[in-house]
């Protein structure tokens, strides 16, 4: 194995070496989020109207289903994690396996939403597109890769558990844990920024006018 993905102890912190790597990487992810909400907030300060409006396209109730499947997932990968470190393989293979299908879950409700964006031709070309909606598919879209690429390397782990070898790597679990983590943590932040925050103020500025 390589150096750059050796996950043995580094010297000085005594901190898994995939892990520091792991750290590093999410950092790097947060300035591309922190990138987005600042731009996304300045813009709908000076562009409410349309930010209103927009928001008034979205389906609360399948965002608030995803909350709920991405908390959930990030507590059946934890114990996935307690149980490979226990050496229960059976029960990390359940608690794994419920989280991919948390993470399935999720892309098939996001499956939907964009369906029905879709069909009120707000996609990016179609005739009611607007900015807020550039921001909705820029910010959620990101997410969703991200969903895909923490659910990939899972399904391999799961699947490697089944064989005569075993998948008896706890620390490299644990390491795309803190990456699953990250991704809950995302879309909680994502979800009050676009569907709950932008209607509360449109509200708020059409009482004043009138």
């Amino acid at each position: 194995m390589s150096s750059a993905l050796n996950l043995a102890h580094e010297p000085v912190t005594k901190i898994p070496m995939g892990k520091l790597a792991m750290w590093a990487f999410l950092a790097s992810e947060l300035m591309f989020f922190t990138g987005f909400f600042g731009a996304f907030i300045v813009l709908r300060n000076s562009n409410y109207t349309v930010f209103g409006e927009g928001s008034h396209h979205l389906n609360v109730a399948m965002a608030l289903t995803n909350t709920f499947i991405l908390i959930g997932s990030s507590l059946t990968m934890a114990l996935s994690i307690l149980n490979l470190e226990k050496g229960n393989v059976k029960n990390f293979r359940l608690f794994l396996g419920l989280t991919i299908l948390g993470g399935f879950g999720f892309l098939i409700v996001k499956y939907f939403e964009y369906s029905g964006k879709w069909h009120d031709g707000l996609f990016p070309g179609q005739e009611h597109h607007t900015l807020f909606f550039s921001f909705y598919f820029l910010m959620t879209g990101f997410h969703a890769l991200h969903v895909i690429g923490g659910v990939i390397p899972m399904i391999f782990m799961w699947l490697k558990s089944f064989t005569k070898s075993g998948y008896n790597h706890p620390v490299k679990v644990e390491t795309l844990g803190l990456y699953w983590h990250f991704v809950d943590l995302m879309w909680i932040f994502i979800f009050p920024a676009l569907y709950l925050m932008i209607p509360y103020h449109a509200a708020a500025g059409a009482a004043v006018h009138h």
